[in-house]
């Protein structure tokens, strides 16, 4: 819907509680560095990390892990890209907005998702400057030691790429899924 009452031009979209006009947002930041451009080999390095630990990693349980450590460590690019691809590979919305309160929502997950949610917050956080066992010996119980190993390598994975994201203020909001609008040109 366009509004013309003050002789301007803008765009008045519905949200879900009310109306915004595109003249009342705030600002996109700027990004600070472009890191693929000016340390390609460290970011090509990512990419390969990222194709190695996905591969060990069921899809549904990949996605979890990324989004809810990116919802952690408050990286906006992260939680847009990878809301987008896991709603592009048919997660629900509801299990995607449930996951930043998965401890009251449990039952949206399996007992396997959770263990993966679990290790996921223990090894992002590390406050204790470890991961309990107990959190381990849930995760090792639901998977092996090969989809273990790269269930850790994925969660630290995530969380190099939110240090990324994060640092260098990588703007969210463009991203669209299956894109490599995000990697530097091979």
């Amino acid at each position: 819907m366009t509004n013309t009452d003050s002789g301007t031009e803008s765009t008045v979209r519905g949200t879900g509680s009310g109306t915004v006009r595109d003249d009342e947002r705030v600002p996109e930041h700027r990004p600070r560095l472009d890191i693929a451009r000016h340390a390609p080999e460290a970011y090509k390095a990512m990419i390969r990390l990222a194709t190695a630990a996905k591969k060990g990693v069921d899809p549904v349980v990949f996605e979890l892990v990324q989004l809810r450590a990116s919802q952690i460590n408050h990286c906006a690019f992260c939680v847009d890209m990878h809301s987008k691809d896991a709603l592009a590979a048919g997660e629900s919305v509801e299990r995607i907005v449930q996951l930043s309160a998965w401890e009251e929502s449990k039952h949206f997950y399996t007992a396997k998702e959770i263990a993966a949610i679990e290790l996921t917050e223990a090894v992002t956080v590390l406050t204790d400057g470890f991961v309990p066992d107990d959190v381990y010996e849930r995760a090792a119980k639901h998977f092996d030691d090969t989809e273990l190993a790269h269930l850790i390598a994925a969660i630290a994975l995530i969380n190099g790429w939110n240090r990324f994201g994060v640092t260098t203020r990588m703007v969210p909001g463009h991203y669209t899924p299956g894109s490599t609008a995000h990697r530097p040109a091979e």
